[in-house]
């Protein structure tokens, strides 16, 4: 077996699909001497990456305490246990690193609306 078998093995197959400007929670298991436990952690999704296999990742930034703490996550790693998501943003870029440089009542971004070609598509398939 070569590496990308391996590795193939390792993938995730029930990801969450999200990107910058996003809101998300993410679910990470924290190992503590012989303890573990879960931490949430939540913030706007500053850049995604796929990477090719299992080299995906994907960096969240909140501020805690007037502090910005960024927090770089693997896509198909054991640890992340769940991706939740919060709210969906609407931005024109694909890597939002200006955001570290506003402070946080200036962070503004706009939530995405739906189409009115899926809102249609939601309601005939509920109808159905």
């Amino acid at each position: 077996m070569n590496l990308e078998q391996l590795s193939q093995n390792k993938l995730k197959t029930d990801l969450l699909d999200f990107g910058p400007g996003d809101t998300i929670k993410v679910h990470s298991r924290i190992k503590e001497g012989d303890k573990q436990r879960t931490q949430i952690f939540e913030g706007v999704v500053l850049k995604k990456t796929k990477g090719s296999g299992i080299r995906g990742n994907f960096t969240v930034r909140k501020i805690s305490h007037g502090i910005g703490v960024e927090r770089t996550f693997f896509l198909h790693s054991p640890n992340v246990l769940k991706i939740e998501m919060i709210r969906q943003g609407s931005v024109r870029r694909a890597r939002l690193y200006y955001l570290r440089d506003l402070k946080s009542r200036t962070i503004k971004i706009k939530q995405k609306r739906l189409t009115s070609t899926k809102k249609n598509k939601s309601k005939t398939e509920a109808s159905a």
